[in-house]
């Protein structure tokens, strides 16, 4: 039986993929801060054929992230993929005076990351397999205003896994960098619940197969790339002023 480790599994994508995971019987670690709602997706996922362990876990402490990587290791007796999905979205408080907002954004999907994937690829190194996944953003390659933190974070691990990529690939090791844009969880707040949106289900579902191919950076759903290089090629002014209608206001 496969194993998989999975951080913000309490709600959204995190949810789906466990649930996805579940149904091709996969052993889970189920984890996020939120411990009472993870012991109800537990029953979900043992009826669909999954095998879970429930683990309360905040990523920002690294420690503790070491501890739960170790037990999970234990209880499953190894581990196959680590998907680094927990983060928090926010604007960047950006006339509050203070850096506590964009630190707190930054702290959790950049520090969060790292925490999550590091205990774990001395192990993968040794058996010479596996697969680490982060959850990074098509906001990674289109800028929002008031969300510089946010974006900011996701460019970081997707650069991250660019880095570990080719050392990593030596011990066959896939480093898998997926960029969602606007699905439907409770992250997705404002204006840009007006955008179309795929559903977290059919997100995961197709998530799987990317991680199980091993692609390297996969952006979600298709037509974004179509938007990134529009973006690309757009004057920055006139790109300036067209987010500034869209977006106006902090997304609260």
């Amino acid at each position: 039986m496969k194993k998989v480790f999975i951080t913000g599994a309490s709600s959204g994508i995190g949810k789906a993929l466990a649930l996805a995971y579940a149904k091709r019987g996969f052993t889970i670690g189920l984890t996020a801060r939120r411990e009472e709602i993870l012991h109800e997706i537990s029953k979900e996922v043992e009826a669909l054929g999954g095998a879970p362990f429930v683990y309360q876990l905040d990523v920002n402490d690294a420690e503790k992230c070491k501890s739960v990587a170790n037990q999970f290791m234990a209880d499953a007796e190894g581990i196959d993929i680590v998907i680094a999905n927990a983060g928090i979205g926010g604007d960047d408080g950006l006339f509050s005076g203070t850096s506590d907002q964009i630190n707190t954004i930054l702290n959790t999907d950049i520090l969060g990351v790292t925490n999550t994937l590091m205990p774990f690829i001395p192990t993968l190194k040794a058996q010479k397999s596996g697969a680490i996944v982060c959850i990074s953003s098509v906001a990674s390659f289109i800028p929002l205003p008031f969300h510089g933190g946010y974006a900011g974070a996701k460019i970081a691990i997707r650069m991250i896994f660019d880095s570990w990529r080719p050392t990593l690939d030596k011990y066959n090791i896939k480093t898998v960098s997926i960029c969602p844009g606007f699905v439907d969880t409770p992250i997705v707040k404002g204006p840009a619940r007006r955008f179309p949106m795929k559903s977290a289900e059919d997100a995961a579902e197709r998530f799987l197969e990317v991680i199980d191919r091993g692609y390297s950076t996969y952006i979600y759903p298709w037509p974004y790339r179509i938007l990134i290089l529009i973006v690309r090629l757009t004057p920055e002014r006139f790109y300036n002023w067209l987010i500034k209608k869209m977006f106006g206001k902090p997304i609260q």
